[in-house]
This record gives C-alpha cells, sequence and structure tokens, in this order.
C-alpha cells in the first residue's frame, strides 16, 4: 500500500505586503508637496513574490 503525501509547508508570507506582492504609496505633486492618491507598486522587501525573505 503507497503512503500518503504529505503536503509541501507552504513559505511564510512577507510582512510588510501581507502576501500580495504590492505595496501602496501616496503621491504628493506640487511645491506644497500635496497629497493627491495613492499608487500601488512592488514590495520591495520580498521583490513581489509574497513569500517572506530567508534572512
Amino acid at each position: 500500500m503507497a503512503r500518503k503525501k504529505t503536503p509541501k509547508p507552504q513559505p511564510a508570507a512577507c510582512e510588510v505586503c501581507k502576501g500580495t506582492g504590492e505595496v501602496s504609496r501616496t503621491v504628493q505633486v506640487g511645491r506644497k508637496r500635496r497629497t493627491v492618491g495613492k499608487q500601488t507598486g512592488f514590495c520591495l522587501n520580498c521583490l513581489g513574490s509574497g513569500e517572506a525573505p530567508a534572512n
């Protein structure tokens, strides 16, 4: 009888982006640095993978 395969452990989610791979930043314009909205970009901590770095 064959053994059941154990599932591979899931990698830990990145704490900064919560595993999504994207983070939001506020966008400011003009000399007075007026806030106009938010812009999403990839997470610099996990480089967009959503997995916690090995450190």
